[in-house]
């Protein structure tokens, strides 16, 4: 009675995981969104529009009033709003695969490992497709102000799309090699073991889990690598913001790690 108990306390903060996961994402494509029409009315046309209108109300003492402007306002409270949401969202997401985690004093290495592998793979999803980093370059024009020259915000999927459309196959090769089949290979290789541990094929189970196990630290310096690569532009970037994706993909390399630890240790005992 007590394990089915623990069972579905891990189904239950899973599924936790996972909806605020997607909430968090819909938060971060709407903060998305949402700026990316806050950057239209910061191109060089839409600030002439605007400063134009600031004239006619000041030379009209208020008679006529500049209505962007409080369009604008909402737009930038609504950003803020949705940027808060999906921040708060992944954060509850982080919080209950935490409780996922503490499972490892209560369950068996067993079950531990298929729980906090599919808990893995949820962090690993989101990582994937929630936007990772926002990239937009500025310039100061006089009489205009603050010019939006360029505005970038991309997941890990998306930027592998914009690479090989530019050409640029071999970095979107490396990218998805690391970032996308060799994760998914890791968490279907520690399924696999959970499941099928006392099953005759488990030795070949193991020297795969091993084989890939080596590339554990090679997640983390795709990503680093990931990132330098979308900040190198050629004009001068004024800001660079870490979006609700990259924290996905690094809970993701975290918990595969302990995952892969997990499973290690149930191996071991399993052949003693």
């Amino acid at each position: 009675m007590k394990k089915v108990l623990l069972y579905g306390m891990m189904v239950l903060l899973l599924s936790g995981v996972f909806l605020f996961g997607l909430r968090a994402y819909g938060a971060a494509l709407s903060y998305e969104e949402t700026t990316a029409t806050l950057v239209k009315e910061m191109t060089p046309e839409a600030l002439a529009e605007f400063q134009a209108k600031e004239w006619a109300q000041t030379l009209s003492f208020g008679l006529y009033k500049n209505k962007k402007r409080e369009e604008i306002r909402r737009l930038q409270e609504k950003q803020a709003f949705e940027k808060q949401k999906s921040m708060r969202m992944m954060r509850y997401s982080m919080g209950l695969m935490g409780l996922v985690l503490l499972g490892y004093f209560l369950l068996s290495l067993r079950a531990f490992t298929f729980f906090a592998a599919f808990g893995a793979g949820i962090m690993l999803l989101f990582g994937l497709y929630a936007p990772i980093l926002m990239v937009t370059i500025h310039k100061e024009v006089a009489y205009l102000g603050d010019v939006v020259l360029s505005f970038e915000s991309k997941s890990v999927l998306g930027s592998v799309e914009k690479l090989f459309d530019h050409g640029d196959g071999v970095v979107a090769g490396v990218i998805v090699l690391f970032s996308v089949l060799i994760p998914t290979l890791k968490i279907l290789a520690m399924l696999f073991v959970a499941i099928f541990m006392q099953r005759g094929f488990a030795h070949s189970i193991v020297k795969f889990f091993k084989m890939i196990g080596k590339w554990s630290m090679v997640d983390v310096f795709v990503v680093a690598t990931f990132l330098v690569y979308l900040a190198s532009d050629k004009g001068d970037i004024s800001r660079a913001e870490v979006e609700v994706g990259l924290y996905f993909f690094l809970a993701y390399v975290i918990v595969s790690m302990l995952v892969s630890l997990s499973a290690d240790r149930m191996l071991h005992r399993l052949k003693s």
